[in-house]
């Protein structure tokens, strides 16, 4: 099948690619399905969630292990089960970013990641419980570092 990206131009994909949000994500819970793309060069830590019905819709994500190996989300039960999984570990999270001029200036939100389980495509947006996590975090709080990834 092929789409027309707002970052890619057209590329071609498979339905084994799209990722399924039942909700939505927060402001837009009438996009279900998007794909997970990563931007060339990054290593798998920067991509772009762009959505299937809108082409110009998508989003900048980034692996949050790779910015802060300590990063620990932990899902609620209902959300576990939501996500057919027993321990938050057993998911892929990634979190918005928003990226401003200069690129120092672009910001995080480690509160409210996307979660994927990856083996089912099935992904929600969550808001972790407790005050750990912030919505604004500069990406010059983080040092480049490796961390694990899905």
């Amino acid at each position: 099948m092929k789409l027309t990206t707002k970052y890619f131009g057209e590329i071609d994909y498979s339905a084994e690619d799209v990722l399924h949000f039942p909700r939505g994500i927060f402001a837009f819970e009438e996009e279900r399905e998007f794909l997970l793309l990563p931007f060339s060069g990054s290593d798998g830590t920067l991509l772009c969630l762009q959505s299937l019905a809108t082409p110009q819709l998508a989003f900048v994500v980034m692996n949050p292990f790779t910015m802060n190996p300590a990063y620990a989300p932990v899902l609620q039960p209902e959300e576990l089960s939501e996500m057919g999984v027993e321990e938050s570990t057993e998911l892929c999270y990634y979190v918005l970013c928003v990226v401003k001029n200069p690129v120092s200036t672009s910001t995080v939100n480690m509160k409210c990641p996307v979660v994927i389980n990856d083996q089912t495509r099935i992904a929600t947006q969550v808001i972790l419980e407790g005050g750990e996590y912030g919505m604004r975090h500069l990406l010059s709080e983080f040092q480049a570092e490796e961390g694990s990834s899905c």
